[in-house]
C-alpha cells in the first residue's frame, strides 16, 4: 500500500525548495501532495520547478489559505483512502533523512497507534519540547504520520477541523489519543513520539527583520489558539468530535464575554487576538 506525503505551503516561496530537498521525492512508492494554499507569491511555480514533472508530485493551488481548511480538502477530497500512513508536514520545515520510513515503521509496529510524532531538531528550548513529546505524546505540525485506518475512520465519519481552527495538530492529537471519541476515552500510547524523525525549522533571528515579523503574527495566533482550545476542550470533553462546529467563530459570541487577557507580555497578544476574535462575530 502506498504512502502519501501533504506539504502545506503558504508564502513560503524562502522555504519551499529546501523542504522538497530534504523528501525522498523519487520514490515510486510515496506521493506527494504540495498544498499551496492562499498564496500570493512563487511558492506554486517553485514547487514545480522543484518537482521536476515527476508523475507522484501533485502541487494544488487551492485559493483559499488556512491550515485547518486545507487539511480538510487534503483529507476528504485528495487522498484515495488506500494509503497504509500519511505524512503530515509543513512547507517551512526541513526533515531528517530516512523521517518518512521511520514514521511508517513505527506506526506499522504498533497497529493499535493511530499517530507518530516526528521530533524537534533545533531551537532554544527543543529539549524541552522533545521531552514533551515523550510524556504528553502530542503532535508538532511541522511532522507527524497519521495511519490509514484512523484516516479512514475520519472520512468515514465526516469529520472535519473547523475551518478556521488555528494549528491542527492540538485537535489531531486529541482525536487520535480519544480513538474518535470523548475525552473520558483518552490513551496516551495511541500516538508515538518517533524519535528516527526529525525535523529543523528557520528560527527567529536578530539580524532578519522578516522573522521578527513573522514571530509578531505567530503569537498572536498563539493568543487565538489559546483562546480557541478552551472551547475546543469543553467540546471534546462533553460530546467529541463529532460536536465540533464547522466554524468555531460561530461560537464566539457565547464565550468571549468568559475571556479576558492574561497578565503580563502575553496579556498583549491576548488583547491582539481577542479583537480579532471579537470583529469575526456575526452582526
Amino acid at each position: 500500500m502506498p504512502v502519501a506525503v501533504a506539504i502545506f505551503a503558504h508564502q513560503e516561496e524562502r522555504r519551499i525548495e529546501a523542504c522538497l530537498a530534504s523528501l525522498p521525492l523519487d520514490r515510486p512508492d510515496t506521493v506527494f501532495h504540495i498544498l499551496v494554499n492562499g498564496s500570493t507569491d512563487a511558492t506554486s511555480a517553485r514547487a514545480r520547478a522543484a518537482a521536476g514533472g515527476r508523475s507522484n508530485i501533485t502541487v494544488h493551488d487551492i485559493a483559499a489559505g488556512g491550515k485547518s481548511r486545507t487539511w480538510n480538502h487534503c483529507v476528504h477530497h485528495l487522498l484515495t483512502g488506500n494509503e497504509h500512513a500519511v505524512i503530515f508536514m509543513d512547507g517551512d520545515a526541513e526533515i531528517l533523512n530516512r523521517s518518512i520510513d521511520a514514521l511508517v515503521a513505527d506506526l506499522a509496529a504498533t497497529p493499535s497507534a493511530n499517530a507518530a510524532a516526528g521530533m524537534p531538531l533545533n531551537g532554544r528550548e527543543v529539549e524541552t519540547y522533545r521531552e514533551n513529546l515523550r510524556r504528553e505524546r502530542g503532535l508538532f505540525g511541522d511532522l507527524y504520520a497519521l495511519s490509514g485506518p484512523f484516516l479512514s475512520a475520519i472520512r468515514a465519519r465526516g469529520l472535519r477541523l473547523p475551518d478556521d481552527l488555528i494549528g491542527d495538530d492540538g485537535l489531531v492529537a486529541a482525536w487520535a489519543h480519544t480513538d474518535l471519541q470523548s475525552d473520558q476515552h483518552w490513551r496516551l500510547d495511541r500516538i508515538i513520539a518517533c524519535e528516527m524523525a526529525g525535523f529543523t525549522c528557520e528560527p527567529v533571528g536578530l539580524t532578519r527583520p522578516s522573522t521578527w515579523r513573522m514571530q509578531y503574527k505567530r503569537l498572536i495566533n498563539y493568543s487565538v489558539r489559546y483562546f480557541q482550545n478552551r472551547i475546543i476542550s469543553d467540546i471534546m470533553a462533553r460530546e467529541g468530535p463529532g460536536g465540533l462546529p464547522p466554524r468555531l467563530s460561530s461560537l464566539y459570541a457565547d464565550w468571549l464575554p468568559r475571556w479576558k487577557p492574561r497578565p503580563g507580555i502575553t496579556g498583549w497578544f491576548d488583547r491582539k487576538a481577542l479583537a480579532r476574535m471579537r470583529a469575526q462575530i456575526a452582526p
